[in-house]
C-alpha cells in the first residue's frame, strides 16, 4: 500500500517513528555512556582495593620481612603476568624494586611503562597508551614505611573493557534498528486500527448524496473526538436535509402555483390571436409574447419535474422491462427527425437487458439524449446508440461525431440552465433543463450519467442503471415508490 505523505496516517507514523528513533538514540547514548563509566569505575575500584591490600599485608612490614619476601609474595599471591595485570614497586631512591612480567595476552610490556612522578605524595589514577593501540589504567599510591615513601602501581589492561563496549555497540547497532522496525510496524497496525472508525465514516459519507440525505454516518461509542465528529457531522447532515427539503418544497410549490396563471395567460393570448380584425403589428407582438409564455411554461414544467424528482415526491410506476427494446423502439420513433438532418442513426443492443424502473421516465431520458445528440451533430453526421449489461449495471450510451464539448464545460453540463458557450451550442435554442432532468431521473433510479469527449471527435453520454437482484422489483426504487 502506497502512503500519501499528506495523509493523517503517514504523518502519525512519521511523528511516531521520529520520536521513537530519537528516544532510542538518546537511550543508546545514555546506556553506552553509563556502561563505559561503570566499567571504568569498577576497574578503578578493583585496583584501589588491590593497592590497599598489598600495602596492608606486604609493604607495611617490608622493614621486618625484607624486599625478597615482598617480591616473592607479590609473585605468588597475585601472579600479575598470568592474570594480565601490572604491578610495580619503586623504592624511595627511584629504583624499581619489583615489576610484573609480560602478560599472557601480550597486550603491554611492563618494562616500557613510564615511571610516574616520584614526588607524588597522594593517590592518583592515570591512563597510559601501550604498543598495539590499547590502553592501560594505572592507580599509583605513595605509601610511607618508617619515614620512607614507596610508590606502588597497580594496573589493568582496558582491552577487556573495550571488548565489552564493542560488543555492546554491536548490540545497539543491530538491536535498535530491529526494535525500531518492529515497533514502527506495530504502530502502523495500531494506527490503522485506531483510524478504522474514520475509514468507516469516510465510506459512509461517500454514499450520502443529494438523494440520500436520510442516511447517517456510523457513530462509534468511544467517548472521544471521533464520536464527537460523527455526531457533529450527522447533525450537520440533518440540517442540510431539512434545508434541502424546504428548498425543494418551495421550488415545487412555486412551479405548481405558476402553472395556472401561465395557462390562463396562454389561453388569453391565443384567444386574441384568433381575432381576425387584429392589427398585424399587434398580432406580431402578441405572437412574440405567446412564444415567450410557452417557453416560460416549459421552464416551469421542467423545474416542477426536477423538484419532484429530487424531493422523492414524483410518482414512480416501477416495472421490469427490457431496456434494449425501449431504446430500439424509441430510436425508430425518432429516426425521421435524424433523417431530416441527414444524420445516420445506428443502434446496437445484441442482448435483452432487463431493469426495474419507471418506463415512461426512462423513455424520457432516451428521448432527451437522442434529441440532444441530433441537435448538436452537424448535417451528414452520425449518432450511435448501444445497450449492454456490464457487471451489475445496465449501460446505455449515446455517441455523436460532432465537435465535442469544451473540457471546461464538462463538469457543469448537467447544471440547471447551463449552456456551453461554444460552437456546439451556438444558434440552438433550449431551456437549459433537459440534461438536468435526465440526471434527476437517472439518480432517482439509483443510477448515474456522465459525458466524455471521444478521441476521434464528438462526445458520449453514458447512463448507468442498476440491474435488479433476482426476486426483487428494483430494490430501493420500490421503497421510493412507496414513499411517493
Amino acid at each position: 500500500m502506497r502512503l500519501n505523505p499528506r495523509s493523517l496516517r503517514f504523518q502519525l507514523i512519521a511523528w511516531y517513528a521520529g520520536l521513537l528513533i530519537a528516544i532510542c538514540l538518546i537511550f543508546g547514548a545514555y546506556a553506552y555512556s553509563w556502561l563505559h563509566h561503570y566499567l571504568r569505575a569498577t576497574t578503578s575500584d578493583t585496583l584501589v582495593r588491590r593497592i590497599e591490600i598489598i600495602e596492608a599485608t606486604l609493604l607495611s612490614g617490608i622493614n621486618q620481612t625484607g624486599e625478597p619476601y615482598v617480591i616473592r609474595e607479590l609473585q605468588a599471591r597475585y601472579a600479575p603476568a598470568i592474570n594480565d595485570r601490572f604491578i610495580r614497586v619503586t623504592r624511595p631512591d627511584g629504583s624499581v624494586m619489583y615489576v610484573s612480567g609480560l602478560p599472557g595476552d601480550g597486550s603491554f610490556d611492563p618494562v616500557h611503562i613510564p615511571l610516574p612522578d616520584l614526588a607524588a605524595t597522594s593517590r592518583f589514577e592515570r591512563e597510559v597508551s601501550v604498543k598495539g593501540g590499547g590502553s592501560l589504567v594505572i592507580v599509583t599510591d605513595a605509601y610511607r614505611v618508617g619515614g620512607q615513601s614507596y610508590l606502588l602501581e597497580v594496573g589493568a589492561s582496558l582491552k577487556e573493557r573495550e571488548e565489552v563496549m564493542g560488543a555492546f555497540s554491536t548490540v545497539l547497532g543491530v538491536g535498535l534498528p530491529v526494535v525500531i522496525l518492529i515497533v514502527v510496524a506495530g504502530g502502523y497496525f495500531l494506527i490503522g486500527q485506531a483510524l478504522r472508525p474514520v475509514k468507516k465514516i469516510v465510506d459512509a459519507a461517500q454514499t450520502i448524496s443529494l438523494y440520500h440525505l436520510d442516511q447517517r454516518l456510523p457513530v462509534v461509542r468511544t467517548g472521544d473526538e471521533i464520536e464527537s465528529l460523527s455526531v457533529g457531522l450527522n447533525e450537520m447532515i440533518a440540517r442540510l436535509e431539512d434545508t434541502f427539503r424546504h428548498a425543494s418544497r418551495f421550488s415545487s410549490d412555486a412551479s405548481h402555483e405558476m402553472r395556472t396563471p401561465l395557462t390562463i395567460v396562454r389561453g388569453e393570448l391565443e384567444a386574441i390571436m384568433r381575432n381576425p380584425q387584429l392589427d398585424p403589428g399587434v398580432r406580431e407582438a402578441v405572437g412574440s409574447v405567446l412564444e415567450e409564455a410557452e417557453r416560460l411554461a416549459k421552464l416551469v414544467e421542467g423545474l416542477f419535474a426536477i423538484s419532484r424528482l429530487e424531493s422523492g415526491e414524483a410518482t414512480m410506476e416501477i416495472s421490469r422491462f427490457d431496456l434494449s427494446n425501449l431504446v430500439l423502439t424509441t430510436a425508430d420513433q425518432i429516426r425521421l427527425l435524424a433523417e431530416d438532418r441527414e444524420i445516420r442513426l445506428t443502434s446496437e443492443a445484441p442482448l435483452p437487458v432487463e431493469i426495474a424502473g419507471d418506463r415512461a421516465r426512462l423513455k424520457q431520458v432516451v428521448v432527451n439524449l437522442l434529441d440532444n445528440a441530433i441537435k448538436y451533430t452537424p448535417q451528414g453526421g452520425a449518432v450511435h446508440l448501444s445497450v449492454r449489461a456490464e457487471a451489475s449495471q445496465a449501460v446505455f450510451r449515446v455517441t455523436d461525431n460532432g465537435k465535442g464539448i469544451a473540457p471546461a464545460a464538462l463538469p457543469f453540463l448537467f447544471d440547471r440552465f447551463y449552456r456551453a458557450d461554444d460552437a456546439r451550442t451556438r444558434g440552438i435554442e433550449g431551456t437549459g433543463l433537459g440534461l438536468s432532468i435526465v440526471r434527476s431521473i437517472c439518480l432517482a433510479h439509483g443510477g448515474s450519467i456522465e459525458v466524455v469527449n471521444e478521441p476521434e471527435g464528438g462526445c458520449s453520454f453514458i447512463v448507468r442503471l442498476p440491474l435488479p437482484a433476482d426476486g426483487m422489483r428494483g430494490g430501493w426504487i420500490e421503497r421510493r415508490r412507496h414513499e411517493a
